[in-house]
Order: C-alpha cells, then sequence, then structure tokens
C-alpha cells in the first residue's frame, strides 16, 4: 500500500487554519463541515494515506473549544434517502454518527431537523431522538430562500427559526450528507447572535475539490465522479481570481451561490469578510499531498470505482442514465476503461473458467477477485457450495495463512447442516453459502479446527483491498463484504435470473 498523503501534517495545518479563523471572528465560529465527518473513505482512497477519521481527530485536539450540531433534511427521512458507502438511510445515518462521535468522547448539542412541516416520518424521528434524551430543534421553509435577501434577512425569514443555544467558540454543523440545511442554519445561528450583539462568523471546512491544484487534476475529476449524481462540476472560482489574480478551484454550486451568500453574510454582519467562494473555505488538503504520482494513480482508480458503480445501480433502477454518462465521459477523458482497474479481468476470467468447467449446467457463473495487501490476485467463482464472494474470502484467507488448497476450513458435515437447514427448514431455492454465512460457519468451525482460527485472524487484511466481482451480489454478500471493509466494484449483471433474491 503505497503513501501520497502525510495526514499529520494535514492536521496540523488544517487545525491551525481553523484557530486563526476563529480569532478573525471575535471567538464564536460556525464551521460548516462539507463532506462526511466520519468515515471519509472517498478521501481516503483518492489520497492513500489520509485518515478516513481525521477530521474526528482535529475535533478531538480542539475539544475543549467545539461542539457539534446535527442537521437533517426532513425531505430525506421521508424519502428514505441511501448514504451510499453504509447502504443506510439518512435518519439511520445520524443515529449512527451520534453513536461514532461518542466513541471519540465527542457529544452532539443537537439535532436539528430542517424544512420541518410536521411530516409523519419526521415527527416519528423527533420524538424517538427526544425520548432518549437528545435536545431536537426545527426549522421551517424560509421564504424566498436563497434568492430573496430582504426576506430572507429578517424576523421573519432567519429569524423565525429556533435558536440553538452553544457556549464554545467553534460549532460544528454536520449532516450525515449533502442538501441538509447547513449554510442556513449557519446563517439563522448568526442572525440571531447579531440580534442579541453577538458578532460571529462562518466558515466552511472543505476537502474537495483541492483549490490549490490544478482545474483537470485527477483528484479534483474524481470528486466531478463522485458527485455525478448531483451533476456537480469544478470550475476556476472567477471571484478570486478577480480579487487577488490568482488562480482557485471550487465548484459550481459554490460559485453560483457566492454572489447571494456575500450579501446575506453582509446584511447580517454590516459587511461581507469574504472576497471569494475560495475564501470562505478552511481547506489545507493540498499541502499534504507528499507524492503526486500516487495520488494521481489513486483518483483515476476512483474514477474508474465510481463508473461501475453508477453503472450497476443504473440496471439496479436506482440512479439514471445521466448520471452514467457523465461519469462515463469523465473516465474517458482521462483515457480510462474499466479494464484499468487491476481485479476486474481476473474476475472476468474466474467466471469463464467456472462456465467452462459447468458447461451444460443451468445457472449463472459468477467469478470475483481481490488484491492482497503484497500485491498477489486472487480469484473465487460459484458453485453449488458457495456464492463467489464466499469462494473468493476464504481463499484470500487461505493465501495470507498459507494454507494449502487441499485443506479445507470449512468442515463437510457443518456445510451439510447448513445446506439442510436452508433448503429443507428455511425453505430455500439454494443450498450455495452467501457470504455472510460463511463468516459465521467459519468462526463456528474455529472453535474446533485450528487451521479456520488461525485464517479467521487474517480476516481483518482485507480492510482496504480492491474486489470486482462480475455479478452484483446479493444482500447477504454485500453485507459481508460491507463488513470487511473492501472497495467493491462489479459489472452490471445479475447473479440469478429471480426477480427476488435473498
Amino acid at each position: 500500500m503505497k503513501t501520497g498523503f502525510d495526514n499529520e501534517k494535514y492536521l496540523k495545518e488544517q487545525t491551525a487554519e481553523i484557530l486563526d479563523r476563529v480569532r478573525k471572528f471575535n471567538n464564536k465560529l460556525y464551521l460548516e463541515f462539507g463532506g462526511k465527518l466520519c468515515y471519509d473513505y472517498h478521501a481516503a482512497r483518492v489520497l492513500p494515506g489520509y485518515d478516513p477519521n481525521v477530521k474526528i481527530k482535529l475535533l478531538q485536539e480542539l475539544k475543549e473549544k467545539v461542539e457539534i450540531i446535527l442537521c437533517i433534511f426532513a425531505g430525506d427521512i421521508e424519502k428514505g434517502r441511501i448514504r451510499g458507502d453504509f447502504g443506510i438511510t439518512y435518519d439511520i445515518a445520524t443515529l449512527k454518527l451520534m453513536d461514532d462521535l461518542r466513541k471519540w468522547n465527542l457529544d452532539v448539542t443537537a439535532v436539528l431537523i430542517t424544512r420541518f412541516d410536521s411530516q409523519p416520518l419526521s415527527v416519528k424521528f423527533k420524538n424517538k431522538l427526544e425520548r432518549r434524551g437528545i435536545k431536537v430543534y426545527t426549522h421551517g421553509v424560509i421564504k424566498g430562500y436563497p434568492v430573496d435577501t430582504d426576506a430572507i434577512v429578517s424576523d421573519e425569514g432567519l429569524g423565525k427559526n429556533e435558536y440553538i443555544p452553544t457556549k464554545k467558540p467553534i460549532v460544528i454543523i454536520t449532516a450525515p450528507g449533502p442538501g441538509s440545511g447547513k449554510l442556513a442554519t449557519c446563517f439563522s445561528q448568526m442572525y440571531h447572535d447579531h440580534k442579541k450583539g453577538m458578532h460571529s462568523g462562518y466558515a466552511k471546512f472543505e476537502t474537495f475539490p483541492i483549490w490549490n491544484l490544478p482545474l483537470k487534476h485527477p483528484v479534483n475529476i474524481a470528486y466531478e465522479a463522485a458527485t455525478a449524481d448531483i451533476l456537480d462540476f469544478n470550475l476556476v472560482d472567477p471571484f478570486h481570481l478577480s480579487a487577488y489574480n490568482k488562480v482557485s478551484v471550487n465548484y459550481n454550486r459554490d460559485v453560483e451561490s457566492f454572489p447571494i451568500l456575500a450579501k446575506i453574510l453582509q446584511k447580517i454582519l454590516g459587511e461581507s469578510a469574504y472576497k471569494s467562494p475560495t475564501d470562505m473555505g478552511v481547506n489545507r488538503v493540498g499541502f499534504g499531498i507528499i507524492d503526486d504520482e500516487i495520488v494521481q494513480e489513486a483518483a483515476k482508480q476512483e474514477i474508474i470505482r465510481r463508473f461501475l458503480r453508477y453503472n450497476c445501480e443504473y440496471f439496479q433502477g436506482i440512479e439514471n442514465e445521466k448520471t452514467v454518462e457523465k461519469a462515463k465521459k469523465i473516465m474517458e477523458e482521462l483515457g480510462l476503461k474499466p479494464e484499468g482497474r487491476g481485479v476486474v479481468l481476473p474476475a472476468r476470467k474466474a467466471a469463464d473458467d467456472a462456465e467452462k468447467k459447468g458447461k451444460g449446467n443451468k445457472g449463472v457463473f459468477c467469478g470475483a477477485a481481490i488484491q492482497l495487501p503484497d500485491g498477489r490476485m486472487i480469484t473465487g467463482k460459484n458453485s453449488p457450495l458457495m456464492h463467489a464472494a464466499s469462494s473468493l474470502v476464504i481463499n484470500a484467507i487461505k493465501a495470507l495463512s498459507n494454507i494449502p488448497d487441499g485443506i479445507l476450513l470449512l468442515s463437510p458435515n457443518l456445510l451439510s447442516c447448513i445446506a439442510k437447514m436452508k433448503e429443507g427448514i428455511l425453505g430455500a431455492e439454494s443450498e450455495s453459502l452467501s457470504l455472510d454465512e460463511a463468516l459465521t460457519a467459519l468462526s463456528i468451525s474455529a472453535a474446533t479446527n485450528h487451521t479456520a482460527e488461525i485464517a479467521l485472524k487474517e480476516l481483518e487484511k482485507l480492510r482496504g483491498c480492491e474486489v470486482h466481482m462480475t455479478h452484483i451480489p446479493t444482500p447477504g454478500d454485500e453485507a459481508g463484504l460491507k463488513r470487511l471493509g473492501v472497495n467493491l466494484t462489479t459489472d452490471a449483471n445479475f447473479s440469478s435470473a429471480n426477480l427476488f433474491v435473498i
């Protein structure tokens, strides 16, 4: 695993920049956190060496100066919007984020439900939190937001929103995903502060795009690929160029909204502290890059991963054709193809080998491949006993443990008992083990089989490894692969002709 990013250097620079920004606003700053607060795997993939939880470490260093407000859009609760990296809805992601923060001894001051209008599921979510002792606030729709600044910056606009009392100099405004109302929350808090004679300020904690990298740098292009579903694109910040005669990179939504945001800030503060959207951001991530070649290659791999993911989601009815087309165009601009991802061709070959071996048999032949930390390529394929994902993981941990192929990790008696239960008792159509089932069987075997016990300990080494499958995984395979923490992509093929798969 090559490293192209210095995490400690970044942490030091970003912390110093935040503290400097707080001083500029009389020791009260509302800091909007763009991107993910915890488990920022996109950043870790495109910047090898980046700690997915570096933002949490930063907050721990500033713990005495920081408190946290979590925003969630009522519409996302109602629609059941999914956070893709965990496969959970935004309301559940909010609960998980609070639990994660507690593990790092960071408490959430309050949860804010934005654009709240007593929607049924949002009311239920609010009740659930309040009955667990969590403070919940609600903000309604602000008439004229974000265009009508006179209506917004008034007692009938921002002034109608509930004020959330805070005591510490840095208030982190974060959310489970984009479009959650973080910026409006910052403005609302500032409006109330200034009515009380407190001169608080605003800044945005940014990671991507990286303002001091070239516009067409693969890391910045990878951000476009990651946001292809919301059609974001990068551009040179024209306001920064005009004010300072310096080129910096920003993205369309911040550039488009800056004139309005600057006007709102001016109405609240009496003057705008910023001349460009780049000025608003606190972003030192570019200074943590120590090997640009490694980072560029990692970003290109992420672009391929994004295309493969969107393509599968399109076939599953989740994503639209425009998103796939944009992701494909981005990939083609850099001369990239799915086969440029190292695990793709070995996985397809494994599926072809399975089909040749099982010629004449009915069913779909699936292949999978994983690249181990030492560079070795391991493959697996489906069989009457196991799904391709199960076969792949078993083969991978045997390779890591130097266990010969002929030695079984799962006893035939155990597999026979599971098969009888699945088909005879539970009425399943196939006795073949999904990855979730195979991992459970492996842990049971480890109690009496020392070889299985040795292999089981190697599972943690699979975290962060690249995996490709020729077919969309079943729910049991997908759940197992998520728990292992691998970087999974798949071809847009279904693993069964059945419409309902468990």
